[in-house]
């Protein structure tokens, strides 16, 4: 993962005082936060405070009410469409079901994303299909379809595909959701070997916190009743020092904070 020092990182990502919602009604306002290249940041906040719909704003399918979106040094809403559609094949996303096309296999699942976007010829996406399945575990499974595997096989196959073009990002939504504890774990550890084997920055919108506490390295509060930003960073070092007491009610499933710091080895409390 990436050092923890902020001054020696490069920023990925700058979110600058961002305002989303629906019509009339926001979810957030005034976000401000940076995500640093090589980072795996967690998007953290109770049910309907906005973590989806900030992904969605991040990856260029929902506008945002008002701020900037900055990749590098890129503006990514001042972009046209077009601009913007190129950008976005520097990301790879895997979606809380997997959102696999249920009438092709596995492989034809991550070959038809290189057949789309890249000039490879039929044996090099054949070759980089297998490639990127043994990647994630799921080698020898090329011809199987979506219904024939388990739940997080089928994680693991949508990740093989958001990796298929080798993106500078990549975006889990609810990547846990729906696995049992030794896949979420197993899981968990095949985003961390991602990470440093692409060197690719990761988002990740979720509220599981075994998997916050394991594998982020960087993060963002969202409260639902103030509607805004209400801690960032280090989720463990958040835990041992934050004062605001829904972040506290959060981080420790409203258990609240010990009078000694817990060692900050994973989930403690």
């Amino acid at each position: 993962m990436a050092a923890s020092d902020d001054n020696q990182k490069t920023p990925h990502i700058t979110v600058c005082n961002l305002t989303m919602g629906y019509g009339d009604v926001i979810l957030m306002r005034d976000l401000n936060f940076t995500v640093y290249r090589g980072d795996v940041f967690a998007v953290m906040g109770g049910s309907g405070c906005g973590k989806s719909t900030l992904m969605r704003i991040l990856v260029g399918l929902k506008t945002p009410h008002a701020g900037s979106v900055a990749y590098e040094s890129t503006d990514f809403w001042s972009l046209t469409d077009d601009e913007r559609g190129l950008w976005m094949q520097r990301f790879g996303i895997l979606y809380q079901g997997g959102a696999l096309w249920s009438s092709m296999t596995l492989a034809e699942n991550i070959g038809l994303v290189m057949e789309l976007y890249t000039d490879l010829n039929r044996s090099e996406i054949r070759d980089r299909v297998h490639f990127k399945l043994s990647l994630v575990g799921l080698g020898g499974f090329g011809e199987y379809y979506p219904s024939d595997i388990s739940g997080g096989m089928r994680k693991r196959a949508g990740l093989a595909r958001a990796i298929a073009l080798d993106p500078e990002v990549l975006f889990f939504d609810e990547p846990s959701a729906g696995l049992d504890p030794v896949s979420a774990k197993n899981l968990d550890d095949l985003i961390i070997e991602i990470n440093r084997s692409l060197n690719a920055t990761v988002i990740i919108v979720t509220h599981e916190l075994p998997s916050i506490f394991a594998i982020a390295n960087n993060s963002i509060f969202l409260d639902t009743k103030k509607r805004t930003a209400t801690a960032k960073g280090d989720p463990k070092k958040m835990l041992a020092t934050a004062d605001d007491p829904d972040v506290i009610q959060f981080l420790t499933r409203g258990k609240g904070r010990r009078r000694s710091t817990p060692k900050l080895q994973g989930f403690t409390v």
